[in-house]
């Protein structure tokens, strides 16, 4: 049954495409007698012509690609567009890195374990950008001879004395 005239003016009545207008098949008869669009209005008030809703674009894989991406996942080769630098700027990785080190140093010098000249100088080294990481300040410092060992705090030497034993098993007493 050839209803193209039809379709065409139903859709410019529905004001939507023509693939978008459905005919009711028990009533294609009189869909076809229908030849002007006053007779196709009141086919479409009748409900023997209708239209199909918009199909929209799910959100359903945008959204788990959004919780995804929260949990830091999706970050691998494949999905980087932009240059290292254009995703984290160099000048934050530089404040961060500088931060920490200074932090580390800072502890290094609380707990007495560098002296003040040798703080100056490893901060003087840390503001010229000498250490790569904390890692390579660490090895750096263990290679110098610069760290002196983490002197034991009082609670745990009296934990040691306590759990010394008074006469050892098989000593000169």
């Amino acid at each position: 049954m050839m209803l193209g005239v039809q379709k065409r003016l139903a859709a410019g009545i529905l004001g939507c495409s023509k693939g978008r207008v459905v005919f009711d098949t028990g009533r294609l008869a009189e869909i076809k007698e229908a030849i002007t669009k006053s007779d196709l209005r009141a086919l479409i008030d009748q409900g023997a012509i209708r239209k199909l809703p918009v199909r929209g674009i799910s959100g359903a894989r945008t959204r788990f690609a959004q919780k995804q991406k929260r949990k830091n996942r999706r970050k691998g080769y494949g999905s980087r567009k932009g240059a290292a630098g254009a995703r984290t700027v160099r000048k934050t990785v530089w404040v961060n890195k500088v931060r920490l080190l200074r932090s580390y140093l800072k502890r290094f010098r609380a707990e007495d374990r560098i002296s003040g000249g040798e703080f100056s100088e490893l901060y003087r080294k840390i503001k010229g950008g000498f250490f790569r990481s904390r890692r390579h300040m660490e090895l750096y410092l263990a290679e110098k001879g610069i760290l002196k060992a983490k002197p034991a705090s009082q609670p745990q030497m009296q934990q040691q004395q306590k759990n010394k034993p008074e006469n050892p098993v098989g000593g000169n007493a």
